[in-house]
């Protein structure tokens, strides 16, 4: 039997961008004219983050744990979602090892908030921040995010097993 010492999981989300809703990323909220609609906060990046650890763990995605159709769910702070599934991962006997993340958005620009984003998301994950990575990309006008319709996110996760 061969022991599976790491395993690779990745997230890709998309939420659409109104006007007048209140704009959630990296465990943050941003002052921008546009907002991401959704069942919770509408957090793409904490989304993929939790869909990209539970592919590692062969464990479905974020619908599966938090289904669109409970009301529990209505309005969640997102980072609560992601402390459940680090409580997954742990409990399956792993941790992370790092995490990259790119979100795909127009404006507004994400560069001056990447730090804040890092250091609140790896405060909730419990770890190094060294072990996550967020960057943003524009699509230079193309598209549903060029046309600031909406936001995307694509997100990989290597873990690893605990060795006690």
């Amino acid at each position: 039997m061969i022991e599976e010492n790491y395993r690779i999981g990745h997230g890709y989300d998309v939420h659409k961008l109104e006007t007048g809703e209140k704009f959630v990323i990296g465990g943050i909220e941003i002052d921008h004219d546009k907002g991401a609609v959704g069942h919770s906060d509408a957090d793409i990046i904490i989304h993929v983050m939790c869909d990209s650890i539970l592919g590692a763990l062969s464990e479905g995605d974020i619908g599966k744990h938090f289904p669109d159709t409970d009301k529990k769910y209505k309005g969640i702070d997102s980072k609560e979602l992601l402390v459940e599934v680090v409580e997954i991962l742990n409990k399956k006997g792993f941790e992370i090892n790092n995490i990259d993340v790119t979100v795909l958005l127009q404006r507004p620009k994400l560069r001056n908030h990447i730090d804040k984003m890092i250091e609140t998301l790896s405060a909730v994950m419990k770890i190094d921040k060294k072990k996550l990575s967020i960057k943003a990309t524009t699509t230079e006008g193309l598209g549903f995010v060029g046309r600031e319709e909406g936001v995307a996110a694509h997100c990989v996760t290597l873990i690893n097993k605990i060795w006690t």
